[in-house]
């Protein structure tokens, strides 16, 4: 049956790919891969050849109907990103959509994802998140943080390690110097890492240590009412 399958890829250690995610890229017709350079090189590793094709931010308007229409005729696709799954942060979205408009099955796989491993290990609240991903580099980056300033649920967040430190100061301009935050980086590789504290003292951190790698920044929500009262005795 012609389906598009979305598949998570391993955000860092290769061994973090599902044994279905293996058997869906073995047994598609072909697949879409953001870099077909990076997709090469996980499919050489997982002893598997097959035909790609390239599916990137920048000719997804373009391709995403003659997609659809392949798998209408009856081909299988499996649609992946660089890192983690199609669709959060990266392309995936269009096509996702796209098929359903057209009445065609789409079916995601569980798997890899930098945010939730973050999250779960930050210590804050995880029943109940706010996903930001990137913000703007600068139009509307301001205006979105303000946004935010009152939300109470823990808040996630993408940054390139060039804007971490940067990021971290407007933290503080605008939801306080003293907010806890958790900074993960190389999630599920070798140089894993995760900093815990203020915004004040993990921006200092990183200011001290040169940022490097891939970033997720967890931050814990505006206080309720009667929590912000009890932190302002204390």
């Amino acid at each position: 049956m012609s389906k598009l399958y979305i598949v998570p890829t391993p955000i860092g250690n290769l061994g973090d790919i599902t044994l279905r995610a293996v058997d869906v890229l073995r047994e598609v017709d072909f697949i879409l891969a953001e870099d077909t350079r990076t997709t090469s090189f996980l499919l050489k590793h997982l002893g598997i050849e097959k035909k790609m094709y390239s599916h990137h931010k920048f000719n997804e308007h373009a391709t995403v109907r003659m997609v659809a229409e392949s798998i209408e005729a009856g081909h299988t696709v499996a649609l992946v990103s660089d890192a983690g799954t199609p669709g959060i942060s990266d392309p995936g979205f269009l096509l996702v959509r796209t098929c359903v408009e057209a009445g065609i099955e789409v079916e995601t796989l569980p798997g890899a994802t930098a945010c939730i491993p973050a999250l779960v290990q930050s210590g804050f609240p995880c029943d109940r998140f706010c996903f930001e991903g990137f913000l703007p580099q600068k139009k509307g980056r301001n205006k979105r943080l303000l946004e935010l300033q009152q939300e109470e649920r823990t808040m996630i967040f993408y940054e390139s390690p060039f804007r971490v430190v940067k990021c971290l100061e407007q933290f503080a301009e605008i939801f306080g110097a003293e907010r806890k935050v958790s900074v993960t980086r190389e999630i599920s590789k070798k140089f894993e890492q995760t900093v815990r504290g203020t915004v004040a003292e993990v921006a200092e951190h990183f200011r001290q240590n040169e940022p490097k790698g891939e970033f997720v920044i967890v931050l814990a929500g505006q206080p309720k009412q009667g929590k912000r009262d009890e932190i302002e005795e204390r």
